[in-house]
């Protein structure tokens, strides 16, 4: 009998551990150990922090969801990992075994990388957890009282620009429902070398739309901006050129600001000796495998991918649902034919999709491969993204509830674009 045991209860961690069970013979034991007791369905969170939806319509409590397919859950946050003695260390003080370890856990935000940053201490915001969401969505309510300047955008390194999009696109369009958009200028500032970079170096005409949209909004924005320092009120930015030479210095004011921070791994991860490279994402194989530790899979944001190219501001790479469900299908076939003495041949993808919410209508956007040169490249704005992206809340979060393992992206969403799936690694 193996003990796999899955790091992280989130878009990754959940659905590995439900095709995990479905694959493996019964006598096999898997445990979820996550250092929240809930899953949080992160896509949602901008709206979360303008009133549109509420905690309890996008968190599930994973224990007694986990139980009825009969796979342990342990709500605790993992300490240290000894790798190679199979064993992790849980902050209650226990020491849990494992045959194979599967690393969903996420980011690590990090928001020291900015002095003034963040939302535990400092003067900006995140959407990055549920909690920080409902923390934006206090302030934004008292905000509206007396509105003001807001700023929205991602920090040096970040790798996640998506969400600041829609972020930017979503305030905007309740500001203009609540008929408060005329008091509140709004500016966009973000490590991208242009606008609609989207850490992919551009998909399809995402530049020019994307600028046709925030002109169309009345957002201004700031690219190639290396975010230095945040006080109260204030965000301070340096403007560089393609070459990173200092072409402005700008000091934004604010009175509300949403700005996603640079991603790290997560500590207990990020200190096993050649598990990972230096910012703590797990180094992986082509089968989802650790490169020093045969027996240690990983999945997610917390992988190491190479960014797509060189920027004069650091910018990473967005591991997008697509990706995180591929690798995490590719995990679940990989230990079952390990332990039924096949050799592992499953491969995730690198390819991007994303549906971005824009408020009332939204974008699209496929890149197969995700590094340049592709095979697909498309952008794409219309209502229907804003509904799919509601449709695609709803079936995720039931497919959570029932624990069903089937793939969305490439069942529903490739079908629905009409795209066929192409294995590109």
């Amino acid at each position: 009998m193996a003990h796999i045991v899955i790091m992280g209860a989130g878009i990754g961690g959940m659905p590995a551990a439900y095709e995990l069970r479905e694959l493996l013979p019964k006598e096999h034991q898997i445990t979820v150990v996550s250092a929240v007791s809930y899953f949080q369905f992160v896509p949602s969170n901008p709206w979360v922090a303008v009133g549109w939806r509420q905690r309890e319509d996008i968190v599930l409590e994973v224990g007694p969801l986990l139980a009825k397919k009969g796979i342990a859950f342990i709500p605790q946050a993992v300490t240290a990992i000894d790798a190679p003695g199979n064993t992790l260390s849980l902050a209650d003080g226990q020491s849990l075994a494992y045959d194979y370890l599967v690393i969903t856990t996420g980011p690590k935000l990090s928001f020291d990388e900015v002095p003034g940053a963040g939302p535990h201490g400092g003067h900006t915001h995140s959407v990055c957890s549920v909690d920080h969401a409902q923390a934006f969505w206090r302030d934004y309510e008292q905000f509206l009282q007396n509105p003001g300047p807001i700023v929205v955008g991602a920090m040096p390194m970040a790798s996640c620009f998506g969400p600041a999009y829609e972020f930017a696109f979503i305030v905007d369009a309740d500001l203009r429902k609540r008929k408060l958009r005329h008091k509140v200028p709004m500016t966009y500032v973000t490590s991208e070398p242009y606008i609609g970079h989207l850490g992919l170096g551009g998909v399809g005409d995402s530049k020019s739309m994307l600028e046709s949209e925030l002109r169309n909004h009345d957002i201004k924005w700031i690219c190639n901006a290396k975010t230095t320092k945040v006080e109260a009120g204030k965000l301070f930015t340096t403007e560089v050129d393609g070459l990173g030479n200092v072409y402005k210095e700008h000091e934004v004011p604010f009175k509300l600001a949403m700005m996603l921070p640079a991603f790290k791994g997560v500590d207990a991860v990020a200190a096993v000796p050649e598990l990972c490279n230096p910012r703590g994402f797990v180094i992986i194989d082509e089968f989802q495998r650790s490169k020093k530790y045969r027996n240690i899979f990983s999945a997610g944001v917390c992988v190491a991918i190479p960014p797509v190219e060189a920027t004069p501001v650091p910018t990473g790479a967005p591991k997008t649902g697509y990706m995180i469900e591929t690798m995490v299908s590719a995990i679940a076939h990989n230990i079952a034919d390990e332990l039924a003495g096949k050799e592992a041949t499953a491969k995730g993808t690198w390819n991007a999709i994303c549906l971005a919410d824009m408020g009332d209508t939204g974008a699209a956007f496929v890149a197969l491969p995700q590094i340049p040169p592709r095979n697909v490249n498309w952008f794409k704005k219309g209502k229907w993204v804003h509904l799919a992206k509601i449709a695609f809340e709803k079936y995720f979060l039931s497919k959570m509830k029932s624990g069903n393992s089937e793939p969305v992206y490439e069942k529903y969403v490739l079908k629905a674009l009409g795209i066929v799936r192409l294995t590109d690694r």
